[in-house]
């Protein structure tokens, strides 16, 4: 019968254990899910042979809850969890949240800022002779000197600031069953220097062979030109097969980052997603009614990782990698099965894809002996002439995974990339349609203006508008009423006053009504935060503006959202600044309505219309539309 990891003594002793060989420190609830981190690589070291233990959300107050499980044999593990602490604390305008779904009940506080850091500081108290391995997205997208958004500054390698003695970037499965086996063998932590995927640190560079120099943290915190130049060489070195090795000095240490590590095969895969996981919250948190995260994944499926697609605001590019790693239609029926066994499942399978749910494949043939190419994108803002388009694959698993007994209907809600879709057969398109759609599908073109999808890396407007003009014929031959739901992005580098006010037509225009708006926020390690911080694109050398002072990211957001009564004033103020007032007024067109009635007429009013209060015409523009 399958049992949850040990998080105390006492579940130590029933299973006989003295000692633990690792023990993970998690800034998240102990959820054993393999939609989880630190439940995948625990399960993973249990497989092959170790005694690990979880030590989740620890009071950081203290060392006390740190040694809840006693010392390690091999070393700790520490991940600030899911998410980046501070992302996970903070919205765009630096406001806190007030939910965090991966603590018990969605209640914030259980976590401090830069856990990461923070647990390492504690654990040195009590056992300054245990190696201590630090990972996760908070350490992954910090690991060389980065911009950091909450501080408005250049911070350190999270491995320097942490004082841990080795961090894993990515997905760390391979490198920590590497390092562990290393470890086990008895070789010294500071010594395990050949592994990819990790990073190590020695005094300077004169200990280090065959690498990239990066500029040092003093210049890249000094010289923005610097910092957009060290961050290109880290992302055009991001590759398992062509990578080089690379080291930047960091005051007293200098960071050492071997290749990222190689793409997991299909039975590695496998093999990771068929471990013996609860596929639930720990029982402790049943008083505060479990853990909210799960609920997005429960009844979901993940069918791949990485990502081609090229946005430069995600992290997945420096995290997961654009090499597709998928597992086995075998693996995903099995785990559909146990899902049709699980309390709850009513027959919906809610997902099955990735960061994109249609890239089943790697972008072209080879990609797995040779690498991705150096500096040319896959997919956006123009696809390569090598790319291959194929949804067969997919396709197949999703008609395998709807013909299981106790499924009623198996949906796609991860995300679909048009672009990619419109490349190929139209034979997806029509499955996506007829089956695996719920009423609306959600896709994110981000934005539409053609500045601000090349500084995304995303298709541009004519693209998306034929992808619309394709779903709609497509549920029309199928006699079916469904609707797209876009999501844009506000403030992204490049967006100006102008760009936000056409994102807000083509809105008026489509008739959409978002409900959610999403305000660009510069996290570690994507070439959007680069743009951002130093006012350049890293990769040609351009000049980029972004929106920066409250009162401009406020107007940007707004516009997305123009006819709420809260974003009137600051519409127009937006309007008005921009010039054009022909936008204010009464007519079908416009965004708003004059304050109080009445419109004073400038030199950029287009619009003819004037109202005294109480006699005002509809304002059809405004009307609530159905998505």
């Amino acid at each position: 019968m399958n049992e949850f990891l040990p998080i105390s003594k006492k579940d130590m002793e029933e299973r006989g254990w003295e000692q633990l060989d690792f023990v993970f420190v998690s800034g998240d609830a102990y959820v054993d899910h393999p939609s989880f981190g630190p439940a995948i690589l625990c399960r993973l070291l249990e497989k092959h042979g170790y005694k690990v233990g979880i030590i989740p959300q620890p009071d950081w107050h203290s060392t006390r809850d740190f040694d809840r499980l006693g010392k390690p044999r091999l070393g700790f593990l520490v991940s600030a969890g899911n998410m980046d602490s501070l992302l996970n604390k903070f919205t765009a305008a630096k406001k806190m949240r007030h939910q965090d779904a991966y603590s018990p009940g969605g209640k914030s506080g259980f976590r401090p800022e830069r856990a990461t850091i923070v647990y390492c500081n504690r654990l040195r108290e009590l056992y300054p002779d245990v190696p201590i391995i630090i990972g996760g997205i908070e350490a992954s997208l910090r690991r060389m000197a980065h911009y950091d958004y909450w501080s408005n500054a250049v911070r350190r390698s999270m491995l320097v600031d942490s004082g841990a003695d080795m961090l894993i970037f990515g997905m760390g499965e391979r490198a920590l069953l590497e390092v562990a086996a290393d470890l086990q063998q008895g070789v010294e932590i500071g010594n395990i220097q050949d592994v990819q995927g990790t990073c190590y640190k020695v005094p300077n560079m004169d200990y280090v062979w065959d690498y990239l120099p990066l500029p040092s943290y003093q210049e890249v915190a000094s010289d923005k030109k610097k910092f957009a130049e060290a961050f290109k060489l880290e992302y055009l070195e991001q590759d398992a097969f062509r990578g080089r090795k690379l080291a930047q000095q960091n005051d007293e240490w200098c960071v050492v980052q071997n290749p990222p590590a190689k793409p997991l095969s299909e039975e590695q895969m496998d093999e990771i997603y068929d471990l013996p996981y609860m596929r639930t919250w720990h029982p402790i948190y049943d008083k505060d009614g479990g853990v909210p995260a799960i609920a997005e994944v429960q009844f979901s499926l993940l069918s791949q990782r990485g990502c081609f697609g090229g946005c430069n605001f995600c992290a997945i590019i420096s995290h997961e990698g654009r090499t597709i790693q998928r597992r086995s239609h075998e693996s995903l029926l099995r785990e559909a099965k146990i899902l049709t066994q699980q309390k709850g499942f009513k027959g919906y399978i809610h997902d099955v894809g990735g960061p994109t749910a249609n890239f089943r494949r790697t972008s072209c043939d080879g990609q797995l002996e040779r690498g991705t190419c150096r500096g040319k994108p896959c997919l956006s803002p123009i696809p390569c002439k090598n790319l291959v388009a194929d949804h067969s694959d997919y396709i197949k698993l999703l008609r395998e995974l709807r013909a299981l007994p106790g499924v009623k209907k198996v949906f796609v809600r991860s995300g679909v990339r048009f672009d990619y879709l419109l490349l190929a057969k139209d034979e997806f398109l029509k499955e996506l349609c007829e089956h695996h759609i719920s009423g609306q599908l959600k896709i994110a073109p981000e934005h539409i203006t053609d500045r601000v999808t090349r500084m995304m890396g995303k298709s541009n407007r004519k693209v998306y508008e034929r992808f619309v003009d394709k779903f709609t014929a497509m549920n029309k031959k199928l006699g079916k009423k469904q609707y797209l739901v876009p999501y844009f992005m506000s403030s992204h580098p490049g967006s100006k006053l102008e760009d936000a006010i056409e994102l807000a037509e083509f809105i008026r225009d489509k008739g959409y009504h978002p409900q959610q708006v999403q305000d660009f926020i510069p996290t570690p390690g994507t070439l959007s935060t680069c743009m951002w911080y130093t006012g350049l694109d890293p990769l040609t050398g351009e000049e980029v503006y972004s929106a920066k002072s409250p009162e401009d990211k406020l107007m940007q957001r707004a516009l997305m959202q123009y006819w709420l009564p809260k974003n009137q004033a600051i519409v127009r103020k937006a309007l008005t600044k921009a010039g054009r007032t022909d936008l204010i007024g009464f007519d079908k067109k416009c965004l708003v309505r004059p304050a109080g009635g009445q419109f004073d007429k400038s030199k950029n009013d287009k619009s003819k219309l004037t109202s005294q209060k109480g006699n005002r015409p509809k304002n059809k523009a405004i009307k609530k539309v159905r998505r």
